[in-house]
């Protein structure tokens, strides 16, 4: 693990967060959960090129997104293992405590609804279609 990783994990586990990106002193934090936090940072073009990050709990979803804002290293507490796969594919090296079958949604009566968005797609580009879609469908439900 580089060392912006490790800060990253440290940073993460210190302040209680759910994901930090870090490059040298450039940080983004957030305590916001599931992936609106990254689909945030992508959407505002925000240039994560060579960064590390650590999350706590990285789904297929998570990985996608990652991928397209080309981040080096990961390091989470829990990740799927299609995500694990999504990663390894392309290069980014990955350190985890748990690796589980698929994400749980939050009440645990079925997987996330982020993860199943995406899980037979493998295309990042197309991933992230499918999650505005999904993000758009979440919030009108929620209203």
């Amino acid at each position: 693990m580089n060392s912006d990783t490790l800060k990253a994990k440290e940073i993460l586990e210190k302040e209680n967060l759910t994901c930090v990106l870090l490059k040298g002193e450039k940080v983004y934090k957030s305590s916001q959960r599931g992936v609106k936090p990254l689909l945030s940072l992508l959407e505002q073009k925000t240039d994560l090129q060579g960064f590390s990050a650590a999350d706590k709990v990285a789904g297929k979803a998570a990985a996608f997104i990652y991928v397209l804002m080309g981040i080096k290293e990961l390091y989470t507490s829990v990740i799927s293992r299609h995500a694990l796969e999504v990663l390894k594919n392309r290069g980014i090296k990955v350190f985890y405590e748990t690796e589980v079958p698929a994400v749980r949604n939050r009440t645990d009566t079925g997987f996330c609804p982020m993860e199943t968005a995406v899980l037979n797609i493998n295309d990042p580009k197309e991933a992230l279609t499918a999650l505005k879609t999904k993000t758009r469908e979440l919030s009108k439900e929620a209203k």
